[in-house]
């Protein structure tokens, strides 16, 4: 595969040759379960069953390894599944994992919910406090030291530098959840990670109609097997495939995730800029702002700091419930890192499963997901909705008089 300099080069081209049969400058979806064999066990290209090789997958893993600098990625059926097939090929009954403490619920689910039964225990830590992090590790189990940066959804910034080393001192791997930077904004396995993971839903695909999840690995081993090696077996043995058509939408929305990401990158500092000035808003975090504890360290780990600015309100949850349901454009979804923009109440939807324990999301917290539309009337959009909430919260304190 030739290689680019360039990063949006590399994203139109990498893996993504023209068709050589046809000459089809997109290459086609590849919609087969199996492929004939010219005699037994004689196959065409390497492809068997689309499980273990489909062309429109290897193309997109293609893709995605060239732009995060990997030996190799693999391609699920969703980010969990992703990140199930990653700890379940690495991790054994006794194995630890340090672990951020402030990150998509659903991962804090699967490693608590589905693996510490099976005997992996983990420890939560302050992302952003290193020495803590060193004191979470324990000789001869910690395994994997997993992290998320910028965080979900408190925007914390972790020193991957940092990570890496204590992760490598303990002889453990650093996994890194790149889904709110982006390949395009940050490379982690060039900082020192071992992995990195994705939900290919959120940016990548870009367009909020594809469901997948990835792991790229830079070239190391683990317990005597090259990375590469270790999960390309468990996702053919495993089975969590992203299939074709799912492939084919992620790696066509990969073409263009360094240009959507300047604008979700510069609507989202606009909109923080403002925010911070209106009334009845306590708390804007974002990185991009200087203010925030993580701003230097950002700017020097990130080409830029992404699309996600989260909100606190001074009048409590209340407030941010008003808010939340108060947006026409800022639509209320789960999700993020479509073009278009989505408003969470993260407490009671993203992050649930923490609700109630020390990792539970602020209930004054509202996540806003900043699409590619207008800044103008993105702007008018939160505008009203705090009014509206300003207004609501003017009515209760009347109320309570």
């Amino acid at each position: 595969m030739t290689k680019y300099s360039g990063f949006n080069t590399t994203a139109v081209h990498a893996g993504q040759e023209p068709d050589p049969f046809t000459g089809a400058v997109i290459p086609p979806i590849y919609q087969t379960s199996t492929f004939v064999q010219d005699g037994i066990n004689v196959l065409r290209a390497g492809h068997e069953y689309s499980r273990g090789s489909n062309p429109t997958r290897n193309g997109f893993e293609a893709q995605l390894a060239a732009l995060e600098h990997g030996a190799a990625a693999f391609a699920f059926a969703s980010g969990l599944a992703a990140e199930d097939a990653l700890l379940r090929a690495l991790l054994r009954p006794g194995d630890h994992i340090v672990l951020g403490g402030d990150g998509y619920g659903g991962t804090n689910r699967l490693i608590n919910g589905l693996l510490g039964p099976w005997g992996v225990s983990n420890t939560a830590v302050d992302i952003t406090d290193l020495a803590a992090v060193a004191a979470a590790v324990r000789p001869g189990s910690t395994a994997l030291l997993w992290v998320e940066t910028p965080s979900n959804p408190l925007l914390g910034i972790a020193d991957l530098v940092g990570w890496a080393t204590l992760a490598h001192d303990a002889g453990a791997l650093l996994v890194v959840d790149n889904t709110f930077a982006s390949p395009y904004l940050q490379r982690p396995l060039g900082l020192g990670a071992d992995v990195v993971v994705h939900s290919t839903t959120k940016y990548i695909g870009g367009h909020s109609d594809v469901l997948g999840g990835a792991v790229v690995v830079a070239d190391r081993s683990f317990r005597g097997t090259a990375l590469a090696e270790t999960i390309g077996y468990q996702q053919f043995a495993g089975g969590a495939v992203a299939g074709p058509q799912d492939c084919f939408l992620a790696a066509r929305g990969l073409k263009t995730l360094g240009l959507r990401m300047e604008r979700h990158t510069s609507n989202a500092q606009a909109l923080a800029e403002w925010l911070r000035d209106q009334p009845g808003v306590a708390e804007v975090l974002y990185p991009g702002l200087p203010e925030h504890p993580g701003h230097a360290l950002a700017a020097r780990q990130m080409s830029g700091f992404g699309g996600i600015v989260s909100l606190r309100f001074s009048a409590g949850e209340a407030a941010a419930r008003a808010f939340a349901e108060s947006t026409r454009l800022f639509a209320l979804s789960v999700s993020l890192g479509g073009v278009e923009s989505l408003v969470c109440y993260c407490s009671e939807m993203t992050h649930a499963s923490v609700r109630g324990t020390p990792l539970a999301v602020p209930t004054d917290l509202v996540r806003l997901s900043v699409g590619v539309e207008d800044l103008a009337d993105l702007q008018e959009d939160l505008a009203a909705a705090l009014e509206k909430t300003h207004r609501a919260s003017r009515s209760i304190v009347a109320l309570s008089a």
